[in-house]
């Protein structure tokens, strides 16, 4: 099978090839596209991996020829390509235009609505597409999935992700994905469901404590924009069941959070609005980006060590057998030798596991949320053969 990769060589592409590559793979194979606009990075992941079945393709997803060039002929591809360049929906449309299969890594639900309203044109033209496949969205969606499978009533699901990092303090600010992503979580109001409705929230709203095990302790979850609000209240055999409540929210590791924080306060939430300096008009995210880069560049030696611990669960209440339920679904992804090449094994794996388990089963036309497509049968035992934890509970 070939597999195109679009922004392969980016953080989250270069892990999904990791674990493409890996002895994990269900499928057959045949070629990895690796297509990204930066040649060195390419060639820097290509010569560690070592593996003949990547084929490195200089990508401008601008160029409306080489786009399809890249996608064509392929049985899949995985589109990496961080959301807010705002090329989602070009590349979406260059799938179905090319009949191959599509997944994304979503991106705060900015296209969410607009991707799922093609439903009926990709299953016209047999082609399947499935939206936001990392870890959250994505495996978050099936956790959801999980909750909803064991309850007859659903009165609401809370669904939430905490990252923690323990290790010596790290002077320099490592983004833990994209920085635009981050920023527009923390500035950017959100689309929340409440009281059986879409209702938008404002940044950073919604403060709800919880306590959690060593390492997390007590953490502070707020609102954020992503696109699990959008579609899992609205998913069939979940909407029937009466739901009436569900959000989702982040609490990013608590030293990052501060500068996260601050740097909102400092106006880079609205990232793409240009200033003017000596004359030029920059955007303040090309600025971040670039200063964020040099400091890591030129101060690499003195990031420490570091092990990340991330918990993603959904809280699930209603009735079961007519009696009150709650019922509980977490994955916990602790420190492993198996994630020390990632970036963010989690988001990167859940993609890979997303793109093989299409080509490994029957496709289904049209467009869809994981939680509509994947079944939790199938999925969870993929996140066990990469030493995520899964546990459930009901009460």
């Amino acid at each position: 099978m070939i597999i195109t990769l679009l922004g392969g060589a980016g953080f989250m592409g270069a892990g999904i090839v990791r674990d493409l590559v890996s002895d994990r793979a269900i499928i057959d194979i045949t070629t990895i596209r690796l297509c990204d606009a930066s040649r060195e990075k390419m060639e820097a992941l290509a010569s560690e991996l070592g593996d003949p079945r990547i084929e490195l393709v200089d990508l401008d997803v601008t160029n409306p020829e080489a786009l399809s060039a890249a996608i064509a002929g392929a049985n899949i591809c995985i589109n990496c390509v961080p959301t807010l360049l705002g090329f989602q929906m070009t590349i979406f449309e260059a799938a179905l235009a090319a009949k191959v299969p599509y997944v994304d890594l979503g991106g705060l639900g900015t296209y969410t609505v607009k991707q799922l309203a093609e439903h009926e044109r990709f299953k016209a033209a047999g082609v399947t597409a499935v939206i936001g496949v990392g870890a959250d969205p994505g495996m978050s969606n099936v956790i959801c999935r999980a909750v909803a499978d064991e309850l007859d009533e659903i009165d609401r699901i809370n669904l939430y992700w905490a990252a923690e990092l323990t290790g010596e303090e790290n002077p320099v600010l490592v983004p833990p994905y994209s920085v635009s992503t981050v920023l527009a979580e923390y500035a950017h109001p959100s689309t929340q469901f409440y009281g059986g409705k879409h209702v938008e929230c404002p940044p950073m709203s919604g403060s709800e404590f919880l306590d959690l095990p060593e390492p997390w302790g007590r953490c502070e979850f707020m609102h954020s924009p992503h696109s699990e609000q959008l579609t899992v209240p609205l998913a069939e055999g979940i909407k029937e069941k009466g739901i009436k409540e569900f959000s989702w929210k982040l609490h990013l590791p608590h030293r990052e959070h501060e500068a996260w924080v601050g740097l909102v306060k400092a106006g880079f939430g609205d990232f793409n609005e240009p200033v003017e300096i000596g004359g030029v008009s920059v955007k303040p995210l090309d600025v971040l980006n670039k200063v964020i880069e040099r400091n890591i560049r030129k101060n690499a030696e003195k990031i420490p060590a570091q092990d990340s611990h991330e918990i993603h669960f959904a809280i699930g209440r209603g009735r079961k057998d007519g009696k009150p339920a709650t019922v509980r679904v977490e994955v916990t992804v602790t420190p492993d030798p198996m994630y020390s090449p990632y970036v963010d094994a989690c988001t990167s794996m859940n993609a890979s596991i997303a793109a093989q388990l299409i080509l490994k089963h029957p496709k289904k036309p049209g467009v869809y949320a994981p939680e509509s497509y994947f079944d939790v049968a199938t999925y969870f035992p993929e996140l066990e053969k990469r030493k995520f934890r899964i546990s459930k509970s009901v009460a």
